[in-house]
């Protein structure tokens, strides 16, 4: 019984350490990536994966109208393609 016990620990182990070093810290990142398009506003600067900088027209359910540019083109994005916000809100400043 004791011998099953010692083949059986190290591998238990090495899940848990398996599970704390990569689920833990992409709970957290997805759960802070899902804070920042909630806190979404109108007029926010933002930048897409592509790389497009623009300011938010109009946020909808699934995606955001976002504008662009020196002939301020407009087009739709997933809210899923915003990569960051690069306006810092004043409730965040004062933290």
């Amino acid at each position: 019984m004791q011998y099953v016990i010692y083949n059986v620990l190290p591998i238990v182990l090495m899940l848990v350490l398996f599970y704390a070093i990569v689920f833990i810290p992409e709970n957290k990142r997805k759960k802070k990536y899902n804070n920042m398009l909630n806190a979404l506003k109108v007029n926010d600067e933002i930048v897409s994966r592509g790389g497009i900088l623009g300011k938010v027209i109009n946020i909808k359910d699934d995606y955001v109208i976002v504008e662009s540019g020196p002939d301020r083109a407009r087009f739709k994005l997933s809210k899923q393609g915003i990569a960051d916000v690069l306006t810092v809100h004043e409730e965040e400043e004062n933290k």
